[in-house]
């Protein structure tokens, strides 16, 4: 039997317990398993670019040991994308970002997909993320519930409230025909707003960014898939001074 597949979910922030071990455990299954790991060194939380910077290098940090620790494939466990194209330059297997992936899903699934995230101050990001990935055309509009990252659980009730009341809008006002969450803590939310959706006539599909993307990641494993060397190119060996960032020794050969 073969080995099953380990996808390494890496959490670009520092704070402890954000990713818990059953919330990950969760989206397990036969042939799939899900590790962990995050940063050292870098912001809380992501709420901005500045703590998107932040976090880069100690996530390519973390990308390099998972591979050397057997990890099969990566997904950033973040709506930004945090050092996406920067982590497949320096690792060999799949690396994916939340965002792109649930981008590319919800077009697939729906004419028209909107985001609902956690700030107002993300809809740029959003935006932005849309046009690198192609998908400006197909996004119908960025909505926030108001509540920052680390409150998200706090009152889960009210939150999935919000997140209702949002993607009601994003439907009947913005025209979207499928729903992504602009944030990855959010995780295991999809079921209650669908169901509640749903509860008002409106049956559209409700993308949880990190399940999606570790099935991706997984499915890319089994048929053998890793992003392109014309894509992404190992970088080349020079003295980064600075930063204790030891790359690969395959990578440096070339």
């Amino acid at each position: 039997m073969a080995a099953p597949v380990d996808v390494r979910v890496l959490s670009p922030i520092t704070t402890k317990g954000f990713r818990r071990p059953e919330d990950l455990a969760a989206l397990q299954y036969d042939g799939l398993v899900v590790s962990h790991s995050q940063i050292d060194d870098g912001p809380a939380s992501i709420e901005s670019e500045y703590e998107i910077a932040m976090s880069v290098p100690g996530t390519i940090v973390k990308a390099i040991e998972a591979e050397r620790e057997g990890a099969d494939a990566i997904v950033i466990d973040c709506m930004g994308d945090p050092g996406l194209r920067a982590v497949r330059e320096v690792v060999s297997i799949p690396v994916l970002g939340p965002a792109e992936t649930a981008m590319h899903v919800a077009a697939m699934l729906g004419h028209r997909f909107s985001v609902v995230t956690v700030m107002r101050r993300l809809r740029a990001q959003f935006e932005n993320e849309a046009a690198v990935y192609g998908l400006s055309g197909k996004m119908a509009s960025v909505r926030h519930v108001d509540i920052p990252v680390l409150e998200l659980e706090k009152d889960l009730v009210v939150t999935q409230a919000r997140l209702v009341e949002q993607a009601v809008l994003a439907v009947e006002v913005d025209g979207a025909e499928a729903l992504i969450f602009g944030c990855t803590g959010l995780l295991g939310c999809a079921g209650a707003v669908r169901a509640g959706l749903l509860a008002q006539g409106i049956d559209i599909p409700v993308i949880d960014p990190i399940p999606t993307a570790v099935s991706v990641a997984c499915a890319l494993v089994h048929v053998g898939l890793s992003q392109s060397r014309l894509t992404y190119p190992p970088p080349p060996v020079k003295e980064m001074v600075g930063y204790s960032i030891v790359l690969p020794t395959a990578l440096a050969a070339e």
